[in-house]
């Protein structure tokens, strides 16, 4: 078991090495000395995996659900379609409160 987990982590310090560039480079960092002092483990290449795709992938999610919300109109529904769709686009943006209201305004 403690070969496999070192592997794993070569793996992903081989990994590690291609990620350059600001905020990057600051998390691969931090993920570097999380791995050597054992505060992190990856039983897995594949867990290793997900967790970069959460990383990177999560801030342009964010983005589009954000553009979206700004985009919606009430056109030609009801006011209670119209108020669902906010509502569901709202939640996956992840704004709250104040700056909700401002975007339904």
């Amino acid at each position: 078991m403690k070969m496999r987990k070192a592997a794993v982590k070569e793996q992903i310090q081989w990994v590690l090495l291609y990620v350059q560039k600001g905020s990057a480079d600051i998390w691969k960092e931090n993920i570097l000395e999380d791995l050597e002092a054992v505060l992190l483990e990856y039983e897995t290449m594949g867990e290793f995996l997900i967790e970069i795709k959460k990383e990177f992938r999560g801030g342009d999610e964010k983005f589009t659900k954000v553009a979206k919300l700004k985009k919606i109109e009430q056109e030609e529904k009801t006011i209670e379609e119209f108020v669902q769709e906010f509502r569901r686009t709202a939640k996956e943006s992840g704004y709250e409160r104040c700056f909700l209201i401002e975007e339904f305004k």
